[in-house]
């Protein structure tokens, strides 16, 4: 029915935007950590560079199929994920001007918001629509394929 359908697209709508406002939050930290890094130890600073632009592919389809599925508009998707892209260069600009401010207890106060901002989408928003989804064993797939991913990456350290 049309207001099932409305109520669909409101929550992927609703998804879309919190994973994109918590993607850009998590980013930020992400960037001044890159910077840390790659200022001590590039070797270091280019694997962690490979790392996170890996991470940022899923959670990147699932913010463009969120958002265009309840936007339809391939203009505004991509404003969208060229603010999120950004984001990181920002935080490593951050970093750069305010590496003297910059202390542990901050970075450790940004990467926990971040974190729990991670959670709530995974167990209130993702999980839910996880739910619903009809062909069950795509979704089965995809998480195991993500942990195996995760794994393997272990062993690259």
């Amino acid at each position: 029915s049309l207001k099932v359908e409305k109520e669909h697209t409101n929550s992927l709508k609703k998804i879309g935007i919190i994973s994109m406002l918590a993607i850009i939050l998590h980013n930020i930290p992400e960037g001044i950590i890159t910077f840390m890094v790659t200022g001590i130890n590039l070797n270091l600073g280019i694997k962690l560079v490979i790392a996170i632009s890996l991470h940022n592919i899923p959670l990147g389809i699932m913010i463009t199929s969120t958002l265009y599925e309840s936007n339809n508009s391939k203009k505004k998707t991509i404003l969208i994920l060229i603010a999120i892209a950004l984001s990181t260069l920002i935080g490593g600009a951050l970093m750069f001007l305010l590496s003297s401010i910059i202390n542990n207890v901050v970075r450790g106060i940004l990467l926990s918001i971040t974190l729990g901002m991670i959670i709530y989408i995974i167990l209130f928003e993702l999980l839910s629509e996880m739910i619903t989804i009809k062909n069950k064993k795509i979704t089965i797939l995809g998480i195991i394929v993500g942990v195996g991913i995760f794994l393997l990456t272990l062993f690259f350290e």
